[in-house]
Formats: C-alpha cells, sequence, structure tokens
C-alpha cells in the first residue's frame, strides 16, 4: 500500500509554493521508502532527519514515496519489485527485517540503505560490515542477536522458571536464527521452552492462551516489526494471563510492558537517512560500511511489576538504564 500521504507535513502552505519550486520537486530523485509494517513515526523522523542532515528536504530537492506491506510480509517482494519498476533513485527499507531482502532481490543496480535489527550478513544482504559490496548497505542494531540475554534476564527475574515462552513470527527471515539462539540458551540454564507461532491478531490471542495452559513460567517476545506495531495486544495479554515478559523493544515497556533489553535505534534510522542522502551525492553503497548499534538499555516498569505481583531483584533494577515507577 503506497502512504505518500504520511508525513502531516504536507500542510496547505504547500498548495501555494511558487510553480518553480513545484517544478523543482516534480523533477526531484525519489526515494523508496519500504516498510514491513505499518510506518513508526519515530522511524519515519528518523531518515527525514537524516535526509535533512545531508542537505535533502522532502518535496524540496528530493522525493519520498512511502510504501508499506501493512504486517503483510509476502507482499514486500512486489512491492520491491514495483519500486525497481519504476527507477527510484534510492531504495530506503525500515519496519522489520523482511524489507532489505526483498529489495536485494528486486534490484542488483539501485542503490538500497537498511536499517533493522537483524545481521546483515546471515541475511545475506552484505558480504562483510566494513566492505559491503553490491548494492546494499546500512545501519544494524541487532536487536535480534539478543535472544540468549534476555532468557537470562529472565532467569534473574524468576529463578524457579523450568519453562520459558517465546513468541515468534515465522515470516520474519531471523525466525531460524533466533529460535535456535533461545533455544541453545534455554538449555544452557536448564530450562524448557516452548516456542508459539503468530503472524496475525487471532495468533497472537491464541499462543498466548497456548502459553498459560503449558503453563509458561515467563516469555521472552521476538524482535519483530509486526509485533512492535501490536504491542498493546500483547502487553495487555501478558497482564491478562499473569505471564512475566521480557521485550526486543522498549516501547513495549512505555506501553506498560514488564522490561526490555534492547537498543535504542533512533540513531540507525538517521544513519539511513544519511546514507541515502550521500548516495544521492554520488557515494556507492559498497563504500559505506555498515554501522552497528552496540549500547544495549534494560527498561522496567514497576508498575507492571507490581500488577504481575513480582518482586523485581536488586541487583536487576540497580542495572536498568530506565526504570518507570
Amino acid at each position: 500500500m503506497r502512504r505518500r500521504e504520511f508525513i502531516a507535513i504536507a500542510s496547505s502552505a504547500a498548495a501555494f509554493a511558487p510553480f518553480a519550486a513545484h517544478a523543482q520537486a516534480s523533477s526531484a530523485p525519489v526515494i523508496g521508502l519500504l516498510s514491513g509494517t505499518h510506518f513508526n513515526k519515530p522511524e519515519v523522523d528518523g531518515v527525514v532527519n537524516g535526509l535533512a542532515d545531508a542537505g535533502f528536504k522532502d518535496g524540496d530537492n528530493v522525493r519520498l514515496d512511502y510504501v508499506s506491506a501493512e504486517g503483510k510480509y509476502d507482499l514486500l517482494p512486489s512491492l520491491a519489485a514495483d519500486l525497481a519498476r519504476r527507477n527510484v533513485a534510492v531504495i530506503v527499507t525500515i519496519g522489520g527485517a523482511a524489507s532489505a531482502p526483498a529489495a536485494k532481490a528486486a534490484t542488483a543496480t539501485i542503490p538500497i540503505v537498511f536499517a533493522n535489527g537483524a545481521d546483515p550478513v546471515k541475511l545475506g544482504l552484505v558480504s562483510s560490515l566494513s566492505r559491503p559490496g553490491g548494492n546494499v548497505t546500512g545501519a544494524s542494531f541487532l536487536v535480534n542477536s539478543l535472544s540468549a540475554k534476555r532468557v537470562e534476564i529472565l532467569q534473574m527475574l524468576v529463578p524457579s522458571a523450568t519453562l520459558i515462552g517465546f513468541l515468534v513470527n515465522p515470516e520474519n527471515p531471523s525466525y531460524d536464527s533466533e529460535t535456535q539462539e533461545i533455544a541453545a540458551a534455554t538449555r544452557t540454564l536448564g530450562q524448557g521452552l516452548r516456542v508459539q507461532s503468530a503472524t496475525g491478531e487471532a495468533d497472537i490471542d491464541a499462543a498466548f492462551k497456548r502459553f498459560a495452559q503449558e503453563p509458561v513460567a515467563a516469555i521472552s517476545v521476538a524482535a519483530d516489526a509486526y509485533f512492535l506495531g501490536r504491542r498493546n495486544q500483547i502487553v495487555g495479554l501478558a497482564a491478562e494471563y499473569k505471564l512475566p515478559a521480557i521485550y526486543p523493544r522498549e516501547e513495549y515497556v512505555v506501553s506498560g510492558g514488564l522490561m526490555s533489553y534492547a537498543p535504542r535505534p533512533a540513531d540507525a534510522y538517521r544513519l539511513a537517512g544519511i546514507y541515502a542522502g550521500r548516495i544521492l551525492k554520488g557515494e556507492k553503497p559498497s563504500d559505506l560500511p555498515v554501522q552497528q548499534s552496540v549500547k544495549v538499555y534494560l527498561s522496567v516498569n514497576l508498575k507492571s511489576a507490581k500488577t504481575l505481583g513480582i518482586d523485581v531483584p536488586p541487583m536487576l533494577l540497580a542495572t536498568a538504564d530506565e526504570v518507570i515507577e
């Protein structure tokens, strides 16, 4: 679904801009902004701000074409192919790990800049971080690779837990690697693991019902852009079933979730915009090394802990970067 009107900066003042400005905008290079899920304002703002840092403004000397799969990842190949057919100047992929592989499969010539939480080498996007090669580069905040650490944090929170639940989207390209990582972590800790897959709203409801029936002692939610968009539902179900949960993005905790262990990816989206601008100025993706976020934040919501009847260990609170009281 094309979302050209997503950003509300198309104010009435634009209707009165000089004809020359309209002519300039119509001839400006087009950046296709491809998302696997609903456009998340902080992500879009990051890209737009990065472009501004590079000297580009939407509607002035560049045009942004917003294209979203609205959480239906199977639509991404056709959406990416449409952008390639229209020969946009750059494709910037956000909204989950599935967007960038779809774009790469659609074109070997149009520059692609990604911002996501998966390992770009494992996804086959680049040859290496320092020497991307080909037409793809970007920024990674590696949220998918923290599953093992999240299980360790859950054990600190619920030391008696013998069975852990894992909610994952099988349509996410990182599905296998993240599931294998959390399975290895739970084995090391002597815990059992129950994996529940979900690709839609009803699936999420059913997954939590099965978690409660097992019953699992706590759950970890996989890093997935669709899940992020459904965070209110997921957080609400965790509260309903009294399940302590750890999440892959801080937004869940802000929405009432118990805790998260995650990077703050705003810088990655901004960098994607900067890279897109540099490419428009003539630089090649193969010459722009993939950037990685190395800082990870532990966030805890004490209100949620109280609702769940959980006493957060003092050591865990002492290491938290953000505590909501």
